[in-house]
């Protein structure tokens, strides 16, 4: 296993998946959020992204986010020789205070790290590739700390349900990988936005995004101002005061990180397109359908083609 020094994972696990609910229901017999269950094969979301992002990152470098009402299903996820860490929020205050309360706490273990931020409910067809170029864009980082790094995957459809990232001046134009800053965004436009999205070689917005801690909160300071400064005040008291972090964490604005932060376009964003891979937020019944649709060029362990059947 390849690592780089001073990359941490962020693995993002508070989400309720409210779509999903009957599928989870079908699958595990209750309506626990989507990242805890076994949708492909017989690992859930969760351990796939785990499994997926250990590939670059030690598992000791890693924090998952969750919520402190999800404690009966993630349990399980923590064995082994070398458990993530393990960041729980009292309750949801909304994704910019879910993705900054890890990398504030990661910014305290090791002020020089490079965070990588991974949504636990995606499928990604080849991991090894997807992990290799987050590992490429962790040195590009390196090397560019002003700059925070979305991936962005290659659509194959007008999807008016994603975030569509539309590209500007090539960054580093000699790399077969290129990087990209952002000339704008467009989140969940019209099927004829998506369209004209699609025609001009935009890309779908992941929010996995790789950059240094320091440059993360420099953004959400000038972004969320608020927010920054609750949790600053906050996670000093995370492991050593409960009572203190629930009512602390309380008073957070509540804030989308997307909307608040990306979308604005701040100078230091760039995007760095995934290679041709399957890529799939799995968001719907119908996103999961379309995975399993195409089982046969996926890899085994991705493969569960009676699933849906009847639902």
């Amino acid at each position: 296993m390849r690592v780089e020094p001073h990359l941490w994972g962020v693995v993002l696990s508070g989400g309720e998946g409210v779509r999903l609910k009957a599928l989870a229901r079908r699958i595990c017999g209750d309506e626990r959020p989507k990242q805890y269950v076994p949708v492909f094969g017989d690992r859930t979301l969760l351990r796939q992204t785990l499994d997926r992002v250990a590939l670059r990152i030690r598992p000791s470098r890693t924090a998952v986010v969750t919520l402190r009402s999800h404690s009966r299903f993630f349990v399980e996820h923590w064995a082994g020789p070398e458990p993530p860490r393990v960041l729980t929020q009292p309750t949801d205050r909304g994704t910019a205070a879910g993705i900054l309360f890890p990398i504030h706490w990661v910014a305290r273990q090791d002020p020089d790290a490079i965070v990588a931020v991974f949504p636990s409910d995606h499928f990604v067809s080849e991991p090894a590739t997807f992990m290799a170029l987050v590992g490429r864009i962790a040195v590009w980082v390196q090397e560019h700390p002003a700059r925070l790094v979305l991936l962005g995957a290659h659509p194959t459809s007008p999807e008016v349900e994603y975030g569509w990232v539309e590209l500007g001046r090539p960054l580093n134009s000699r790399d077969d990988r290129p990087i990209w800053e952002v000339r704008r965004f467009w989140e969940k436009p019209s099927e004829e936005r998506a369209r004209l999205c699609l025609q001009a070689g935009c890309l779908w917005n992941t929010l996995v995004l790789v950059g240094t801690a320091t440059m993360f909160l420099r953004a959400a300071r000038e972004a969320v101002p608020e927010v920054c400064e609750r949790l600053a005040q906050a996670v000093p008291v995370f492991e050593t005061d409960a009572e203190a972090w629930a009512q602390a964490y309380a008073l957070i604005p509540r804030a989308d990180f997307s909307r608040a932060i990306l979308e604005p376009c701040p100078p230091s964003l760039a995007v760095a397109a995934v290679p041709r891979l399957t890529w799939s937020d799995l968001g719907s019944p119908r996103r999961v359908c379309e995975i399993l649709g195409a089982a046969r060029s996926l890899p085994a362990w991705a493969v569960a083609p009676d699933l849906l059947s009847g639902s």
